[in-house]
């Protein structure tokens, strides 16, 4: 029989759900690789959460395919192999760190010695071993957030899927959560990542999917991303005072995006700055900041999808 060691961790194939008339995922399909971090960025709506509960078995696709290390998503085999770890908090407020991890042990049919060591892996890894025996009512929300994650992670899985596993907690936290994800990795676990959050797409993860309107509408490293959009050329940021209502229609006529009393335009030299300064003065508009930088992740994301991520 072939070794899970030599099988895909995830493959979706061609997975469409519908509800009613709205397709939320039309026809998605790729791979996580071994020890990657892929990253699923999309703006609200554009049908992450369903893909992800799709592969989570809370779902089921109207057709296509969804296979763990070569077995599909509902078997016995691919449960045991995933982790999720949802957005929500799921636990019990007045047990304590300790008797949460284990009751979501027997869960996972963890017993005896396997659970105790998985017990005390969870509170080693999510740095609460020294809030074990704490409730988790008294909890920060950053504690709370990493024993959630742990809670998820206690059978050891090879495949986790994480929403937003640091919404809502503060930075202090939201690194601490960065290392336990690396963690994660040199563990030899693969993981799907959705965040609203563009630089931890950036530090976590290997790939990028960005996502809209239930499609993959990009796929690739973050270098390939923007070499994809934009090749070699820059991005000028223009912003504009609030009162220069027509700006949004003059970015457009010039090929450029706007939002937020910003345009954004793609210009291989220099140069051809002046044109855009002249035309804007041209048609009344007060500039009060400009910025010629190379493209980033999130210049990728709005050329195309032409929205903010955290909109």
């Amino acid at each position: 029989m072939t070794s899970t060691e030599t099988l895909t961790p995830l493959q979706v194939d061609r997975v469409v759900k519908r509800f009613g008339s709205l397709t939320a995922v039309a026809g998605v399909s790729f791979e996580l690789g071994d020890r990657e971090c892929l990253g699923l960025l999309g703006p609200n709506g554009a049908g992450k959460s369903t893909l992800i509960r799709s592969i989570a078995g809370r779902v089921r696709p109207d057709s296509g395919s969804i296979h763990i290390f070569g077995q599909p998503a509902l078997s016995f085999k691919a449960r045991a192999a995933l982790g999720w770890i949802p957005q929500d908090l799921a636990l019990y407020p007045l047990l304590t760190c300790r008797e949460n991890l284990h009751s979501f042990g027997q869960y996972q049919g963890l017993r005896g010695r396997t659970l105790q060591d998985a017990i005390q892996w969870c509170l080693d890894w999510a740095a609460l071993t020294d809030r074990s025996d704490e409730p988790v009512k008294k909890l920060s929300g950053g504690m709370k957030r990493r024993l959630n994650m742990a809670a998820g992670l206690i059978h050891r899985p090879r495949v986790v899927l994480m929403d937003e596993p640091t919404a809502g907690v503060d930075p202090q936290s939201r690194n601490r959560i960065f290392e336990m994800i690396e963690g994660l990795r040199a563990e030899g676990m693969s993981v799907l990542y959705t965040t609203h959050y563009m630089e931890e797409a950036e530090r976590l993860c290997d790939r990028i999917a960005i996502m809209d309107h239930g499609s993959f509408i990009a796929l690739g490293t973050k270098e390939e991303l923007v070499r994809g959009a934009f090749g070699g050329r820059n991005d000028v940021i223009m912003r504009f005072s609030q009162n220069g209502k027509d700006a949004a229609a003059w970015a457009a006529s010039r090929g450029g995006a706007f939002e937020n009393d910003t345009a954004r335009f793609a210009v291989d030299q220099p140069s051809q700055i002046a044109p855009l300064l002249e035309a804007a003065g041209d048609q009344g508009l007060e500039l009060i900041d400009l910025t010629l930088r190379r493209p980033n992740l999130e210049s990728v994301f709005l050329q195309l999808t032409g929205r903010e991520l955290r909109e």
